[in-house]
């Protein structure tokens, strides 16, 4: 294998003349992350809600919130993610679909419906397991003291519920970020995409995606770090990593 490794194609111009390919790589760094928080965003607020409502004495409303689970988890993100950006469009009414064409960021907004939609079903399951591995009596003990359902929800098995499962939500934080990288498929400029354009444009493949992968892991290195500092401050007394 004769590959001349190039690091300094870095310092070059990209085609376009405006950046180098350095600040292509940081760009889509930026996408990413911007991808990635505000699709954790709506996969928390849409997780907690679903997730809570798997939990709820009424029957119709746990299968409502089941179906929403199951709907979201078992089709590929992928699939998702074309259907959301080629065929929704399609399905709505013209005004409407004409709309959604015509965003200027329009992959972008999809890739952070589609990222937080699909990542709320994982954050659902993750919080319906936490409130039922809490004690029983948790729920008794709340209504007991006067509240009513929604309060001892809001103020009692939900923040417990959050302590418990802060691991594994730390896992899907990581999955949102290196899950982003399906946007490229839409034509979102994020990190990949960068790497890629690099490629092509250079034919640097192994510098290019090196430094890609360079990026990610230091990322997800900081969201680990940064994770596990908050698990330590939460962690519920009596429990594995509290005091």
């Amino acid at each position: 294998m004769n590959y001349q490794w190039n690091w300094n194609i870095f310092r070059e111009m990209s085609p376009d003349g405006v950046q180098t390919y350095w600040e292509t790589l940081l760009s889509g760094l930026a996408w990413t992350m911007a991808t990635s928080l505000a699709g954790w965003v709506i996969a928390l607020a849409l997780g907690f809600a679903v997730g809570a409502m798997r939990t709820l004495p009424n029957r119709w409303l746990r299968m409502v919130g089941t179906g929403y689970v199951e709907l979201f988890r078992n089709v590929p993100l992928l699939v998702q993610m074309f259907l959301w950006f080629f065929v929704m469009p399609e399905l709505l009414p013209q005004a409407g679909g004409d709309w959604l064409k015509s965003l200027p960021n329009a992959p972008f907004v999809t890739a952070v419906l589609c990222l937080g939609f699909f990542t709320s079903a994982r954050v659902a399951v993750q919080v319906t397991a936490g409130i039922e591995a809490l004690a029983g009596g948790q729920r008794l003990a709340a209504l007991a003291l006067g509240l009513d359902l929604p309060q001892a929800y809001r103020f009692v098995l939900l923040p417990l519920a959050v302590r418990t499962i802060l691991p594994p939500l730390t896992s899907e934080f990581l999955n949102i970020i290196k899950n982003s990288s399906v946007a490229l498929t839409i034509g979102l400029m994020e990190l990949t995409a960068s790497a890629r354009a690099i490629q092509e444009f250079s034919f640097q493949v192994f510098e290019a995606f090196t430094a890609a992968t360079l990026i990610y892991v230091v990322v997800n290195l900081v969201v680990i770090a940064a994770m596990r500092w908050l698990e330590h401050r939460l962690a519920l007394p009596g429990t594995l990593g509290g005091r």
